[in-house]
């Protein structure tokens, strides 16, 4: 069945339901038979979904790209009088959206000259002007940020935010979860137990997220392997989590490493954090960081979401990435339906806004 018999015991395992191991995950990195490594991921993603694939109807929006930090992997941030430094006005963010937006992500740099009442703002505002969008915001960088500045508790900040209207928290910042890594890359910003805690405290507080892994840089296989672990474990504790999404890294005009990883690559790392986060519902493939026909293929590698529409992406393509700085609805649905898919369109929570069923149905295509 499969051309590298190591693949065999991790069938068994999965068919059976029992949990791959750790060393197992880390095997399956050296596994040259990625078709079959495809076909267990595949299997995987059908039986938790179906062959449905999800999208949303966002927008991501940037506020500013001014940044206490200085990642040496970033080339979004810079410094307040620095000829690309912006900062919108809370009118410009409004006119970003719009009544037929599902979704609204929100991230961006920490401005120290912005008090946390205007991020604060910023939800609210949003919210009571376009209370049917679902409004995800922050990453974990940005809420230890807004703590700090407050001097006050996480529970007090999410508490606020979701008072004002947040339902959910990106998975951005988590980086890899090595420290090693950290120290070299990002020194100043939050690791690993930080990053934890704050998803860790949001889930208890009813508030979903989601997470991040950014491979494709110094990290060896054994820290991607270790990162997806961890989140795995605080999965089995909370339940919070809604989707894992593995960024690639673009190479850009820091140059961490010369280039970005290959396809193959890419469609690895998806299907190993399908068969090793069985506790996830949903991985995501991520288009902005894999280009439009990587994200498609990796529909069959484990992946059941493909993101959204976003509109201007400016975190990713400031370092370079290649693909289209947002993405047409129909787009989206042609990538689904050419993984012989069916599109299904879905909210920040993965609340399904079309009837699945009847849509497979006037497409041709069995759920």
């Amino acid at each position: 069945m499969f051309k590298d018999k190591n693949l065999e015991p991790i069938w068994k395992k999965v068919q059976l339901g029992e949990r791959v191991s750790r060393e197992e995950g880390l095997g399956l990195f050296s596994i040259q038979d990625i078709l079959g490594l495809g076909k267990i991921a595949d299997w995987i993603k059908k039986k938790k979904n179906g062959n449905r694939v999800t999208y949303v109807v966002n927008r991501q929006i940037n506020p500013t790209n001014i940044c206490v930090l200085s990642c040496k992997f970033c080339d979004y941030a810079t410094k307040k009088n620095r000829p690309n430094a912006y900062a919108m006005t809370l009118e410009e963010i409004l006119a970003h959206c719009s009544t037929d937006l599902k979704e609204v992500h929100i991230v961006g740099g920490l401005y120290h000259e912005w008090p946390f009442e205007f991020y604060l703002n910023i939800v609210r505002s949003i919210h009571e002007k376009f209370p049917n969008i679902q409004i995800k915001a922050y990453t974990a960088v940005e809420i230890d940020f807004f703590a700090r500045t407050e001097k006050c508790s996480i529970s007090e900040i999410l508490g606020r935010l979701k008072e004002a209207g947040l339902v959910c928290l990106p998975g951005g910042g988590a980086e890899v979860f090595s420290e090693r890594v950290r120290k070299a890359l990002f020194p100043f910003k939050i690791g690993a137990p930080r990053w934890l805690e704050i998803h860790k405290t949001a889930h208890q507080m009813g508030i979903r997220s989601n997470s991040t892994l950014l491979y494709g840089h110094i990290e060896t296989h054994e820290e991607r392997v270790d990162h997806m672990i961890k989140l795995r474990a605080l999965q089995d504790e909370t339940k919070g989590f809604l989707s894992f999404i593995p960024l690639a890294y673009q190479s850009g005009k820091g140059k961490v490493v010369s280039h970005s990883v290959s396809s193959l690559e890419d469609l690895k790392t998806i299907a190993i954090s399908r068969i090793l986060l069985d506790n996830f519902d949903h991985i995501k493939s991520y288009w902005v960081t894999m280009g439009e026909e990587t994200a498609s293929m990796a529909l069959h590698f484990g992946a059941d979401d493909l993101d959204g529409t976003i509109g201007k992406e400016k975190i990713m393509h400031a370092a370079d990435a290649t693909s289209p700085l947002g993405m047409a609805k129909d787009r989206l649905e042609q990538l689904i339906r050419s993984a012989n898919c069916i599109p299904i369109e879905r909210d920040a929570l993965y609340g399904e806004i079309r009837d699945g069923a009847l849509f497979a149905q006037q497409i041709g295509l069995r759920p």
